[in-house]
């Protein structure tokens, strides 16, 4: 039996996709193979990393001017492939701290460049954005590095920095895909896919030519961004099954409207959630409210003493993955696209339930 997965990553992906996976897993369209059994460079899988690169840049309306890599390492390699391949003959760069995955990213920088701080949300332990009136950037700085949904402490941009002609980065890890966003306003957009596009081990990075020449001269030819443009992310073996699976979330995301159509799934989820959290005094809900995140819910209970018995009722009824992070603690919702409404329904409900019965 299926049961609703509220794991922040690796995360549930939608059934009719792993449902087409399974029927496809021995023989693809005829082919007499599995993805997996592919060589990266036949037709047949040349053919599935063409349509999955342009479905991709179908649903965020990509730019022409924007290269599109499928890489692999995961985000916190790509928090040291950052400055890799961005600093160029500068030697800093700038970074908004909202939170435990800023703050690898300042931390992986800083073994390349001087990692600025120009703004952290620290002194009210990473439960809001910090506005950009109080940022302090450097405007000879190699670019401006941001977090834009934090998924251990649920903050979310919902605005977009201001970054003037320094390039503005971001790692978008575990919201990519669950709005509309506008890639123009962005230099570089990039993420592990194990939220709302496939399995671990598949990472994406959209980039815009003009920034792929200023790679460090020690960054590896795998991870140079221009070599692998060039290769059509191909200089090595990708990760193939990877690269199929995304192809089909992206096939399932158009089939249900778009980034349009799935926002609005994803507020109607989020609200429902939070709306039980503030109607109750038995949870709480951290984050200031005009920057919760739509996809990783945090959240408490007042007497925490009855974790473990919230947990394994959870369990119990089917809703699985809901401990918090162990740095924050507390309980942990996430809600990607592949959610459906009827699994908060069922949190909400088990929720409401628990509180009646341990008041």
């Amino acid at each position: 039996m299926r049961v609703f997965n509220f794991s922040a990553g690796p995360a549930a992906l939608p059934e009719p996709v792993l449902h087409r996976a399974a029927a496809e897993m021995l023989d693809w369209h005829g082919s007499g193979m599995s993805v997996m059994e592919m060589s990266h460079r036949g037709r047949e899988f040349t053919g599935i990393a063409h349509k999955t690169e342009a479905d991709f840049r179908a649903l965020l309306g990509v730019p022409e001017n924007y290269k599109l890599l499928f890489l692999q390492g995961g985000a916190l390699a790509m928090n040291a492939l950052i400055p890799m391949n961005l600093l160029g003959a500068k030697r800093s760069a700038d970074y908004v701290n909202t939170g435990e995955w800023s703050m690898k990213s300042i931390q992986e920088a800083g073994k390349y460049c001087r990692a600025n701080v120009i703004a952290s949300s620290a002194d009210r332990k990473f439960t809001y954005v910090p506005p950009q009136s109080v940022w302090t950037p450097d405007p000879d700085a190699a670019y401006l590095h941001v977090c834009t949904n934090e998924t251990i402490g649920g903050v979310e941009y919902f605005w977009v920095p201001e970054a003037g002609d320094v390039p503005l980065v971001a790692d978008m890890s575990s919201h990519i895909l669950s709005r509309p966003i506008d890639v123009s306003r962005y230099g570089v957009i990039y993420g592990g896919a194990q939220k709302n596009i496939g399995p671990a081990g598949l990472t994406f990075v959209i980039v815009r030519d003009d920034l792929l020449d200023r790679a460090l001269p020690m960054t590896p030819s795998v991870f140079h961004w221009k070599e692998q443009a060039a290769a059509d992310s191909m200089l090595n073996t990708p990760p193939t099954y990877g690269i199929y699976i995304a192809g089909l979330v992206f096939e399932w995301l158009l089939e249900q409207g778009g980034l349009a159509a799935i926002e609005k799934h994803n507020i109607a989820k989020a609200s429902l959630l939070y709306d039980a959290l503030d109607a109750s005094d038995f949870y709480s809900s951290p984050v200031d409210r005009d920057c919760r995140s739509r996809m990783n819910v945090p959240f408490f209970l007042h007497d925490e003493r009855l974790n473990e018995a919230f947990l394994q009722g959870a369990q119990v009824n089917g809703l699985m993955q809901l401990k918090g992070h162990r740095v924050v603690g507390g309980m942990r919702a996430s809600i990607y696209n592949a959610m459906p409404l009827e699994g908060v329904q069922a949190l909400v409900g088990y929720m409401k339930e628990f509180e009646r019965v341990h008041s």
